[in-house]
Formats: structure tokens, sequence, C-alpha cells
């Protein structure tokens, strides 16, 4: 039998391993402390979805940018300030990453319902499923319980998010670093089936690429001239504001748009994932909806590490 000591050290070790399972991320972190939070962040992204196809993907895209930078932690919504540069202005997202006022309104709602409870981190996430499932797409459950940097880091937003032009071996080595699988870099490229990009992300694929096809490349050519017009938008696939498997399909007839994209489909390894995606929408549902969940798990502030932010652009208290 063993001893009142070791008994006793059982005990408080059994307490604290209960503790630090207890900052896991949960599906029901909420479901007491702010049980409206849920169908509220649905209600104001089916707004603004609404209003805007567009800011479904853009609202994707930005849970997308701040999990591949320190992790999913909300960095991204800081805002520049008189001592500190956030990620905003790193050269990925600056001009390009959009929906932080849809963002701030949530957070804003919210806060009314429970003042200092739900993070801006998790807002995000929960946001990009539901821009997800607003435009067609799969649903997912979202584990919760993450909480707000402090801090930001624009030299990881200018090295850690995978660019427009990185061929084949870069987006797996990109991915892989996020503890993220070939399959799954896929799979959370086809997300590219809803939004657009901008000239400056394919002028090069559009102009310089033989992996293209010509009418198609033809076709973005007045979209997108050898200079100037930057901003201006293509869609990234056929049909940018339904989510579908229209995205591997256009791989399979050299329609990518981005550089990055048509190296998925380009003699390399992954052309047989494409393949599959490009004829089974159900088989991309269900890997896409695993795949955001893994990617929403990437070094999340949990317990007493980073805080609740009022304001999703402000550290408290600055």
């Amino acid at each position: 039998m063993a001893s009142p000591s070791l008994l006793s050290l059982f005990f408080i070790f059994s307490l604290l391993l209960g503790m630090a399972h207890a900052h896991y991320l949960s599906p029901n972190f909420y479901a007491r402390s702010c049980p409206r939070a849920l169908p509220t962040i649905r209600t104001a992204v089916n707004k603004a979805v609404a209003k805007e196809k567009r800011m479904g993907a853009s609202l994707l895209r930005l849970h997308f940018h701040d999990c591949f930078v320190l992790g999913c932690d909300a960095s991204i919504l800081l805002d520049d300030t008189a001592t500190f540069t956030g990620e905003k202005t790193a050269g990925p997202n600056n001009n390009s990453v959009r929906g932080y006022e849809v963002i701030d309104t949530i957070k804003s709602q919210v806060e009314s319902l429970c003042p200092g409870v739900v993070s801006c981190a998790d807002i995000v996430a929960v946001a990009a499923r539901d821009s997800v499932v607003a435009l067609g797409g799969p649903t997912w459950t979202v584990r919760l319980g993450r909480r707000d940097s402090t801090t930001a880091s624009f030299s990881a937003a200018r090295t850690d998010l995978p660019g427009p032009n990185l061929n084949l071996s870069q987006l797996i080595s990109a991915f892989s670093k996020k503890g993220l699988t070939t399959k799954e870099m896929v799979v959370l490229s086809g997300t590219h089936t809803i939004g657009k990009a901008r000239c400056t992300s394919f002028r090069n694929h559009i102009y310089n690429d033989t992996d293209i096809d010509p009418a198609f490349a033809a076709s973005k050519q007045k979209i997108c001239p050898r200079s100037g017009g930057d901003d201006n938008l293509s869609p990234l696939d056929g049909t940018t504001t339904v989510f579908d498997n229209v995205y591997f399909r256009g791989l399979k007839e050299k329609k990518g748009l981005l550089h990055s994209d048509q190296e998925l489909y380009n003699g390399g390894s992954t052309d047989s994932i494409v393949e599959t995606y490009s004829i089974n929408t159900a088989t991309f549902f269900r890997d896409v909806a695993n795949a955001m969940v893994k990617m929403g798990n990437i070094s999340p502030l949990t317990g007493t590490n980073g805080q609740i932010r009022t304001n999703c652009r402000k550290v408290n208290g600055s």
C-alpha cells in the first residue's frame, strides 16, 4: 500500500495535470460564461457576407494569416503605435488583408453581452468557419479558449506567411514548419476557391510562366498590365463566391491564378491529391474541415498566458 506522502504527491500531480488539461481548447469553452457568443458571431458574419460576398474569403484569410505568425493569437489585429510595429504593414498583409472592421463590430457586440470574456483570437477563428458555411462550404467544430497576444511580429509576418511565388517544395516546407502535412497544405490551398487576388500577386505567373493555359493568361493580362494596376483584382477560381472544388478543376486545366496554386498540379508529388479533390467534393469538404481545426490549434495562448483584449486593435491598458 502506498504511503500517505506518496498518495499526497499523486493527488497533487493529478490536480496539476487536470489544471493543465483545463487549458486545452474546448468546443464548449463559452457554454456558461457567454452562451450567446457563437450565435452573435454567426449573425454578424452572415450580415457582412450578405453585404459583400468577398468578405467571406477575407475573414477566412485573416484567420490563416493570424495563425501562421506566432500562432492563433490575434496578433495580426494589433495596430501600429508610436513605439510598436505590428503585422498589418508587413508585405503579405499590407493593403491585402481585410475584415478588421468586421471583427471590431463582432467584438463590440460580444463585449456588450459578456465583457472581458471572449477573445479576439476566438472571434477570428469562429468567423472564419462561419464565413465558409455562409458561402456554401462545410462546417467544423471550432475549439475555443484561445487568449490574445500582447505582442506581434512584423518580421515573422514577412517570413512565415507562404507567398504566391513559392514553388512546391517551398510550400511544403512552409506548412511543415507549422506542423501541417503536405496533404493539409494542398487542402488548405483549396480555400482559394473563394476570394480574389491582387495583380501584384499573379503578374509574374501570367507573363513569365509556361505552366499556364495561354487563353487564360491572356484574359488575366487584360486585368493586370505588365506595370501599374497592382491592386487590380481577379477571382482565384471560376466560382469565387461559392465554396466548392472548382479551384482544383482549374489547376488540372492549367488555370491556377497564382504561381503557388499551379505548383500543386505541375507534375509533382501533389498531383494525385489535386485530382482526388477535383472529382470528389465530399472528400475535399471533409479534409478541409479537419485541416482548419488543426490549423486553428497552432500555438494558442491559453490559461494565464496573454489576455482577453477589450479592443482587438490594442493591448489592454495601452
